[in-house]
């Protein structure tokens, strides 16, 4: 049974930075690639970031360069993302995503439809 265990979420200010946490079970990690993906109220879900568990190749949204980081535990089966000089805009539900696609070249998959795994989703709320 594949789960994927979000925490890290919070109300911080805007200039802030959190560290989201995901706890993979039930699939071959190292195989995998998974991804951060963002939903605002009244907006369409987002991919934030993603990474190949093996290869470390990550893929960034352009909102996001420079301030959010991906990286991965192997040994934990963790995925974090840390994110810094948040901003309201930034405010979502974040949910992780593992997927089988591995991607070939330079591409990382980072669209919803290449993820087939779901976590429940943590709130980060970036407000004054």
């Amino acid at each position: 049974q594949v789960q994927l265990v979000e925490s890290g979420g919070g109300l911080v200010q805007p200039g802030g930075s959190l560290r989201l946490s995901c706890a993979a079970s039930g699939i071959p990690f190292e195989y995998y690639t998974l991804g951060w993906f963002r939903q605002a109220p009244g907006k369409e879900r987002e991919g934030v970031s993603s990474i190949r568990i093996a290869s470390g190749d990550t893929y960034y949204a352009d909102s996001v360069k420079g301030r959010f980081t991906i990286s991965r535990d192997i040994a934990k089966r963790m995925v974090y993302l840390q994110m810094n000089r948040l901003s309201p805009e930034d405010t979502a539900v974040y949910y992780c995503a593992a997927g089988a696609r591995y991607g070939s070249g330079g591409y990382v998959p980072h669209e919803s439809d290449e993820f087939d795994n779901w976590g429940q989703g943590t709130q980060v709320t970036v407000s004054s």
